[in-house]
């Protein structure tokens, strides 16, 4: 099974998932639902437990989610996190489709998981938040990042698409390629901001994009 494959899982890759672990019982409400690329399946899973590994509970906040499947995940991985907010500027018209195959497989997730279409300067965050994004494309990271540090929320950020004109590098780049300079500039930036980071990867054969940063106020 090809992990980096951006063609949609339906019914007919449902042997693909024939056991009983989390991720199979996942995978196979994601084929139930028929909308999200196999890609998105993986990158989603693979983020979440090491998120989860990391923080425990607050409310997850998922920005710039897609389809939403990483709060869900979050939420299946951590019951007690209670309530979960997907936030996109453009949801796909599927991931509501997602949303319920997730709560038919999983009745609990009724009523915890909202999914919402907004910009996410409009979004108010709380210090007990969980703030998490898959790939939000170049300085969507960043302000993400900020939008966490002002209220002092724990944040895992999954970064892509680095816009090498308008993030910061810092100089880095003649020793560093630009997207891990942007990074490590991000890593430092939260630091300054009295945030302990934690670096880690999801595997290279799902996204060349696939490093992981995350990072909580130091008390």
């Amino acid at each position: 099974m090809d992990p980096s494959s951006k063609n949609r899982l339906t019914d007919k890759e449902l042997f693909l998932f024939p056991g009983e672990t989390l991720f199979d019982k996942i995978g196979r409400a994601v084929c139930a639902a028929g909308c999200l690329p196999r890609k998105e399946l993986f990158e989603s899973w693979h983020a979440a437990r090491q998120v989860r590994r990391r923080f425990r509970g607050g409310r997850v906040v998922d920005l710039a989610c897609g389809h939403g499947l990483t709060a869900a995940i979050l939420l299946l991985l951590d019951s007690s996190s209670e309530q979960a907010l997907a936030i996109d500027k453009s949801l796909p018209p599927s991931a509501h489709k997602l949303q319920s195959s997730l709560v038919e497989h999983w009745p609990r997730l009724q009523g915890k998981l909202e999914l919402k279409q907004a910009d996410i300067e409009e979004i108010s965050l709380q210090p007990t938040d969980l703030v998490v994004s898959v790939h939000a494309c170049g300085g969507l990271t960043d302000l993400i990042l900020d939008k966490a540090a002002a209220v002092g929320a724990r944040v895992a950020v999954l970064p892509c698409c680095h816009d090498l004109t308008e993030s910061e590098r810092t100089g880095l780049e003649g020793w560093l390629d630009g997207p891990l300079a942007i990074d490590v500039a991000r890593a430092t930036r939260l630091q300054q901001q009295g945030y302990s980071i934690y670096t880690r990867t999801i595997p290279a054969e799902i996204t060349p994009k696939n490093r992981l940063l995350m990072a909580e106020r130091k008390n």
